[in-house]
């Protein structure tokens, strides 16, 4: 086991870098996890869900979650592990989070302190000043719900691998070997969202992995399965909030 997993201190930091295209197959850890990056994007996945992690956000993850991490590109990880006393309420579900210049200082100043940093020095006051940004930090929409529906995977995987593909709900059907109404019934009941609903996310999540590892908009665009840029653009701004040039600009141009 590693150390960060046995510190005797209720949240520990872990630097490493990666090189690009690495695949950390699934495993889990005995503590929750903040995972953050300095620069690169991570594109990581659990049993329920896959997170997009661009530079300036970071994924709270709950203590023994399985998941994946893959590598778009190189990628200067820079990590929280969290007790689960230091974890409760903060870390209880997966999800992605703000990362604030204030915590982004934070994290690297944890990173900077030794496993067993000193419980009345800076340590302490670095960790838990972030801990209080962490609980502020806004929530953002970068998970796409993933099912555990053998019929419905089938045809999630092949939407996945072309955002842009124009089936039909009835032509998806077909792959899923289900009645089109049979179909629709599982999307809302594994994802919580409608066929059309799911698409959009899962495109607009695909442009938005595009951007940040340096495509164009118009490739993003594509990609998301629109011909008009003014019409892509309103679509993502609605979804993430930002514009796709914000998003590229953000992503290729990090927090310094």
């Amino acid at each position: 086991m590693h150390p960060v997993e046995t510190a005797d201190r209720p949240v520990v930091g872990y630097a490493k870098d990666y090189p690009a295209g690495l695949m950390a197959d699934a495993h889990s850890h005995p503590r929750g996890q903040l995972i953050y990056a300095v620069s690169g994007v991570m594109h990581v996945e659990t049993e329920t869900a896959s997170y997009i992690i661009p530079p300036n956000t970071a994924l709270l993850m709950p203590a023994d979650t399985e998941h994946a991490i893959y590598m778009d590109g190189p990628v200067a990880m820079r990590a929280l592990f969290l007790r689960r006393a230091a974890a409760s309420g903060i870390c209880d579900d997966c999800k992605v989070i703000s990362v604030s210049p204030l915590l982004r200082e934070l994290i690297l100043a944890a990173c900077s302190e030794p496993l067993d940093w000193d419980m009345n020095g800076r340590g302490r006051h670095v960790t838990s000043l972030a801990l209080g940004e962490i609980d502020r930090s806004s929530v953002l929409p970068l998970d796409l719900p993933l099912p555990s529906d053998a019929r419905l995977r089938r045809v999630i995987d092949a939407m996945r691998a072309k955002p842009n593909n124009s089936n039909s709900l009835e032509d998806w059907a077909q792959v899923a070997n289900a009645s089109e109404r049979t179909l629709a019934r599982l999307f809302r009941k594994e994802t919580g969202l409608s066929f059309r609903q799911w698409r959009q996310q899962a495109r607009l999540t695909a442009a938005l992995r595009a951007l940040c590892v340096g495509e164009s908009l118009t490739k993003a665009a594509a990609i998301a399965g629109f011909e008009s840029q003014p019409a892509f653009g309103a679509a993502f701004r609605r979804f993430f909030g930002i514009t796709p040039g914000q998003a590229r600009a953000s992503a290729t141009s990090p927090l310094q």
